[in-house]
């Protein structure tokens, strides 16, 4: 292909930006009970580990829907398969904002968006790889991101003073029309693909699916990848859901649980754009896949350990900025290091992994003493997240 027949498109940004405000709406839906756990369960009348659910239905849904989604994005396109998926996020966030106190019918919600989730995610890698040239990729995979740690950050700070000044019910509502319109801008801004690709690597043809699972599974590094990438995101996941009654024993309020979440989410967002721009500048991905699994596990000791809110949330800007940052870069090298198997392929068996570590949360809640205290399960976390730091050690830096 000669240089006459590749193009970089200024359009890419209005195609990214409307992909990340969907994905910014989802995960406004995912975490908008978290921070409110104690006020949920006594609004609906149920246990905390109901209202969990909530947020656990998210990463159940994820395991039996991520594969045949992947399919439809790498067969169907994503602007199709992921506009699908953006209106039934809004049709079902509506309908969650509309269900009032009746617990069931809020959680049937939440499935619907939860089913709509994978639609969204699975597609983090095939959007840079149709837009952007090689040089940027990990950097729009990393924008993504980050606009998926902005959605959590929002539901964590907003959502504890909008529900004492509105009610659950009216606030849900309003995250469901924001969705939905959400949703809408996608399906009307974004294109398939450029007239002319970015690079000459854009647009060719991948393996199809079934012969590119079975490739990537062949690849050593993207096994241990999927294992770094259950462990990081069980992590992750586990935290954010748990937020409020992590810190409930140690004297502090929803209020402050919203901010340490957003402590955490916003240094998120910086380490979500500064190590994959770094990673991309450098043309390496393995140092900062490393980097950010091993400086995890200190912010995550500190988290079981603090005691002051101070250092709770130094703690949590450490283990945002690093173990967040891990993500973005992990997907473009897996989509790398994979090829022939197809971007949404690759994408999809990462988030499907990260999604299976559910399990962490139930773990967490298992492993909570009487007095309601989550260090136990944080510092098993730690070991994990160590064990996570070897497996990245042995990544096979790209040829």
């Amino acid at each position: 292909m000669d240089g006459q027949r590749i193009r970089v498109y200024g359009y890419r940004w209005i195609v990214l930006g409307s992909f990340m405000l969907v994905n910014l709406a989802v995960q406004l839906l995912w975490i908008s009970y978290a921070p409110v756990t104690g006020i949920a369960a006594a609004f609906y009348g149920v246990t905390d580990l109901r209202i969990g659910l909530f947020s656990m239905v998210f990463m159940i849904a994820f395991l039996p829907l991520s594969i045949p989604v992947s399919w439809a994005i790498d067969t169907l396109g994503f602007h199709r398969t992921v506009g699908f998926g953006s209106l039934l996020m809004g049709a079902f966030g509506v309908l969650r904002g509309l269900a009032g106190s009746n617990y069931g019918l809020a959680l049937a919600g939440s499935i619907g968006v939860a089913a709509a989730q994978p639609f969204l995610l699975n597609a983090w890698t095939k959007v840079p790889a149709l837009w952007f040239p090689p040089k940027e990729r990990a950097t729009a995979v990393g924008l993504v991101t980050l606009a998926n740690l902005v959605g959590t950050a929002l539901g964590m700070v907003l959502t504890p003073g909008l529900v004492e000044a509105a009610g659950i019910p009216r606030v849900q509502l309003y995250y469901g029309l924001f969705s939905a319109a959400c949703a809408v801008l996608f399906v009307l801004a974004a294109r398939e693909r450029p007239p002319l690709p970015p690079s000459e690597d854009a647009g060719l043809g991948r393996a199809l699916m079934l012969d590119g699972l079975r490739h990537a599974f062949t690849v050593p590094s993207f096994r241990r990848f999927l294992a770094v990438a259950f462990i990081g995101l069980g992590i992750f996941n586990g935290v954010t859901t748990w937020i409020e009654a992590i810190v409930r024993p140690r004297g502090f309020g929803p209020a402050q649980a919203g901010a340490l979440g957003a402590v955490l989410l916003v240094a998120g967002v910086a380490g979500a754009v500064v190590l994959p721009a770094l990673s991309d500048r450098t043309g390496r991905r393995k140092p900062f896949i490393l980097l950010g699994v091993v400086l995890a596990v200190p912010g995550l000791a500190g988290l079981a350990f603090a005691s002051s809110f101070a250092g709770l949330c130094l703690a949590a800007a450490v283990l945002g900025f690093f173990l967040t940052g891990v993500l973005p870069t992990g997907m473009q090298y897996a989509s790398e290091i994979t090829v022939p198997t197809p971007e949404g392929t690759s994408n999809g068996l990462i988030q499907l992994f990260g999604q299976a570590s559910v399990v962490f949360v139930y773990l967490m809640e298992a492993l909570r003493t009487r007095d309601g205290s989550f260090t136990l399960s944080l510092v098993a976390a730690c070991v994990l997240l160590a064990a996570g730091a070897v497996l990245a050690a042995l990544l096979k830096e790209r040829t």
